[in-house]
Formats: C-alpha cells, structure tokens, sequence
C-alpha cells in the first residue's frame, strides 16, 4: 500500500471522489500543511494553523498508479484558483499537492506541466506542490461525511 495527500478544496467532495477509485482502499479527511497540531475544524476554518482541508489517500499501486490519482485530483477541481473551491473561501481550501516520496514529487510536477501545456485550464495553475508534512485526521463526524448523509457531492 502506498499513501497520497490532496487538498482540493471541501475536503468531503474530494474523500468522496477518491472512495470511488478502483484500487483505493481507503480516504481520510484531515488537516495538513500548517503549523498548529492537532488541530479541530474550528482552528482550521478560523485561519490560523495554516493547514488545509486535505484527504489522505491508501491506494494498491498494482490496481492503480498515483499518476491516475493525479488525473482524479485535476478532474476534481479547479486548480487555477487561489485559496478558493466554488463558494468555499480561505486558505484551507487551497489547491495543494503533498508529496510523500520524490517519486511522487516528480510526478505531480510533471503531471501540473501537462495539464497547464495541454490548454484544458486557461489560467496559471495555482496549486502548491510541497513536501507532506503531519495528516491530522479529522474528527470523526467529518469522515464520510457525504456518505452518512447520502449525497455524493458537497455542492448541490
């Protein structure tokens, strides 16, 4: 098993995206990213941790590659906004990638030059390519949130 670490905005829409993925064991919604530990939804909302709505990602390489996890995060969102998802503003909300390996480095950067080349966005992708630092999951009435409530998207 191998761990990946998005931050796409709401992070219930994102978990619920990658729960849909063929050869994803399991999705997290956490905090990452920032300085305050173990922080609650409450700090991250009030903007001082410096954390993001992130989703960790468990996935079995040999069913399906970060790079196909990387096309799921580009589908997902719009990654030329800053701290900015639809009607959700802040910082928590940022477009971010946090790599966990070089090999995921490497590729996340590779794989934003594509979708930035390829014409699909029209503006400069903002999304932020760091190193992952501690995943703060989070509380436990934020896991599956969507789920337990029956929608599939946080934005009806």
């Amino acid at each position: 098993m191998e761990k990946a670490i998005f931050a796409a905005g709401c992070f219930w829409g994102v978990e619920e995206a990658f729960r849909r993925v063929p050869g994803v064991v399991d999705a997290a919604v956490g905090y990452t990213g920032g300085t305050t530990e173990n922080p609650t939804y409450k700090e991250v909302s009030g903007h001082a941790t410096g954390h993001a709505e992130a989703v960790e990602v468990v996935f079995e390489p040999a069913q399906v590659s970060y790079e196909q996890l990387l096309d799921v995060f580009w589908q997902i969102h719009d990654p030329t906004t800053v701290n900015r998802q639809g009607p959700d503003v802040g910082s928590q909300y940022r477009s971010a990638i946090f790599h966990v390996s070089a090999e995921q480095e490497a590729a996340a950067r590779a794989s934003k030059g594509q979708i930035q080349a390829s014409g699909r966005v029209r503006r400069p992708i903002v999304t932020e390519i760091t190193p992952a630092s501690t995943f703060w999951r989070a509380e436990e009435y934020h896991q599956r949130y969507l789920e337990k409530r029956g929608v599939s998207q946080c934005h009806l």
